[in-house]
């Protein structure tokens, strides 16, 4: 049995439920799952060794392994192993009683401003006719981090999912556009490692996270995913029946057989392209290379 370290931003339901269902276990592995503040620091955790595997969005993975841009300012061998969901409810989210106009000039929290949640909020703004230099951001970091800020009014509005966006609605706050509807098809989870080391554990806790999403969307596991929503996000009963429901959505919710399509990526390049480009000097942008056959992107083996 190996033990491995995932760095993860919300506690990850469908991990739980691998564990204690076995899943894990008959994939010889033992999971130490630690929160991670900000997509920066999951890696800088990553690089330095302090997690072995991340759960993270694939934009980060772009960013780390092609744009010289991103906040670490290195370029990193970041590899996707296998796709776990699709947003699961990624929206934008405001404070209570408010609509798309009182984006103007609102202050709208963000993990950091080249994240790709906060390109996704980008383009949903443009869709609600709010670009990005009529609203103030503000970095707060991870989701459960601009789920507090949201409630406690620090900011007006933020990008929310994974069970923090049903406790959002549960305070009155309402979602002013989503994801799906707006930048389908959309990657929003994914198994990723820097380098070789843990590949083939990543891969193993990638095939133990698909096995259980298929079994979550078959109806096998409605009550152990239940409790454990309830248990891991803090939800009561009605909101983590909503929350299996979501893991169910085949628009954003979990991805049956694990693959990283090839449309969900160009999604995530086009939004990175359109909000952050960054020049190739021969007329394209660095980004132009995470499409091409061999880039290194994902690892199927």
């Amino acid at each position: 049995m190996e033990t491995i370290v995932v760095g993860s931003f919300t506690p990850s339901v469908l991990l739980d439920v691998a564990r204690s269902t076995g899943v894990l276990a008959a994939h010889g592995l033992e999971v130490r799952e630690v929160p991670v503040p900000s997509s920066p620091a999951q890696f800088r955790s990553l690089l330095d060794g302090e997690i072995d595997v991340a759960l993270t969005s694939p934009d980060n993975v772009l960013a780390y392994r092609f744009s010289p841009a991103n906040p670490l300012g290195e370029l990193l061998d970041a590899r996707i192993l296998g796709a776990v969901d699709r947003g699961l409810g990624l929206g934008l989210y405001a404070g209570p009683g408010r609509s798309p106009t009182d984006l103007r000039g609102a202050r709208l929290g963000v993990d950091v401003p080249t994240s790709g949640f906060a390109l996704a909020m980008y383009a949903l703004g443009d869709a609600l006719g709010v670009p990005r230099e009529d609203y103030e951001l503000v970095a707060l970091g991870s989701t459960p981090k601009r789920l507090a800020a949201l409630l406690a009014q620090e900011c007006d509005a933020t990008m929310l999912n994974a069970g923090n966006e049903l406790a959002a609605e549960a305070a009155g706050c309402v979602r002013l556009a989503a994801v799906s509807e707006v930048c389908g098809p959309y990657l929003g989870t994914v198994v990723a490692v820097v380098g070789d080391r843990h590949q083939p554990a990543g891969h193993r806790l990638a095939a133990a996270l698909t096995a259980t999403a298929a079994a979550v969307l078959d109806g096998d596991l409605t009550v152990e995913t239940t409790e454990a929503a309830a248990r891991r996000l803090d939800l009561d009963g009605t909101l983590a029946a909503r929350y299996v429901e979501r893991l169910r959505d085949p628009a954003e919710g979990l991805v049956r057989d694990g693959e990283v399509d090839a449309a969900s990526l160009a999604t995530l390049v086009r939004l990175r392209t359109t909000y952050l480009p960054v020049p190739d000097g021969d007329g394209g942008d660095v980004l132009d290379a995470a499409l091409r056959e061999g880039s290194g992107l994902v690892r199927r083996d």
